[in-house]
């Protein structure tokens, strides 16, 4: 292979990755998400958010919590993060400067891999509205 299609690669690769500083890690970041009161509902999921401050880095960052008691396999879990995190990688040029936490709220009758992903766009698209 040659050094180009390499650097293309990991190029390809950096773009679709989901760093640390577009996510909450700390539980004080959840928290002042949580303590915001704020969110947006739809069918399975919740949306919290809060707006950064001016003193804050600007850009959007995603946490999620998906418990245990709505989807009890762990492949299941897993599987709604991934589909969450690349619904936010692939809208976050538009969404605002917030934290958000995408919350399962209610559990899935089945798990409909694409209807959860069209759902998951939907609220973080509904988020890039201005009248929120």
């Amino acid at each position: 292979m040659s050094g180009s299609s390499l650097a293309t690669g990991d190029l390809a690769l950096a773009s679709a990755t989901f760093p640390k500083h577009y996510r909450l890690i700390k539980t004080d970041e959840y928290s002042s998400v949580f303590g915001f009161r704020r969110a947006l509902k739809s069918r399975h999921f919740l949306l919290h958010y809060r707006p950064r401050g001016v003193d804050e880095v600007p850009g959007a960052r995603l946490g999620l919590v998906v418990a245990k008691r709505f989807l009890r396999r762990s492949v299941d879990r897993n599987l709604l993060r991934r589909l969450a995190r690349e619904q936010f990688r692939l809208l976050r040029a538009q969404l605002r400067s917030s934290d958000f936490v995408l919350r399962l709220a209610v559990k899935p009758s089945t798990l409909d891999r694409q209807a959860m992903a069209q759902e998951i766009n939907a609220l973080l698209s509904k988020a890039t509205s201005p009248q929120r």
